[in-house]
């Protein structure tokens, strides 16, 4: 079994990134949120990512992915960035924030930050449209 994060990877991203995806607060699956959504990137990899959403304030946020590691600390930092957040404010996060924040993603890594943060937006919409 190939481990988490590797030598190389924290070399490549350095430590604060990599602890994002060492720390499994947000990553896995929820069995009753309030909303969730799922997304194929072009690149393959899938993303989930489930809500609990009070009073329109995201509660608790959880994400799924067997992607790559790239993938997967897009998809933490997106749910570190959403915690706590209104609706409306998790709505003004964007790849680039994601990007601006994990410094150092390769050009060719960064549709890993639209896949996260475009499954997170689906997970709201999910949430508006059941209201």
């Amino acid at each position: 079994m190939r481990k988490i994060v590797t030598n190389d990877d924290e070399r490549l991203y350095g430590e604060r990134v990599t602890k994002l995806v060492k720390d499994t607060k947000h990553f896995g699956r929820m069995n009753a949120p309030t909303s969730s959504a799922y997304i194929k990137g072009p690149c393959g990899d899938e993303m989930e990512f489930y809500l609990v959403i009070k009073d329109k304030i995201i509660e608790e946020v959880k994400f799924y992915t067997e992607g790559c590691i790239t993938t997967r600390i897009c998809g933490s930092m997106t749910a570190q960035l959403a915690l706590g957040k209104t609706v409306e404010d998790a709505l003004g996060i964007s790849p680039r924030k994601v990007i601006d924040l994990l410094k150092g993603l390769s050009e060719n890594e960064r549709h890993c930050s639209i896949l996260a943060v475009s499954t997170l937006y689906k997970a709201i919409v999910d949430y508006l449209l059941a209201k």
